[in-house]
């Protein structure tokens, strides 16, 4: 894959990430990269703010999940404005092409991400 092929198939996926995060959550002002996950509003019956709360903490994790990925794009983006894209941030030999191509967004080689 050339370097525009690769920065749009990143924009992609930042963008897919994104618009699912605004399901339920919104970007925190105050911090770079974080979402904070919307609290329920307690306007209903007990059991029905049970359920809102279950539904929340269940989201917790997809959130925390999701900015992961889209940390790892962000820095991915980055590299690729740097001319440094494709580069093992543990060992700094190049990450193998089919890694790449299945993972545009990959941080470490094979070698470094089973250590």
């Amino acid at each position: 894959m050339d370097s525009r092929t690769i920065k749009e198939t990143l924009e992609k996926e930042k963008a897919d990430i994104e618009k699912e995060l605004k399901n339920f959550a919104e970007k925190d002002p105050n911090l770079k990269g974080d979402w904070d996950t919307k609290f329920p509003k307690f306007d209903a019956t007990m059991d029905d703010a049970a359920d809102e709360v279950t539904e929340y903490d269940a989201k917790l994790p997809v959130e925390f999940s999701l900015e992961a990925r889209l940390r790892d794009i962000n820095l991915a983006l980055e590299k690729l404005a740097k001319g440094k894209y494709g580069i093992c941030d543990n060992c700094g030999q190049k990450i193998e092409k089919e890694r790449l191509e299945a993972l545009p967004a990959a941080r470490l080689c094979l070698k470094c991400q089973k250590k």
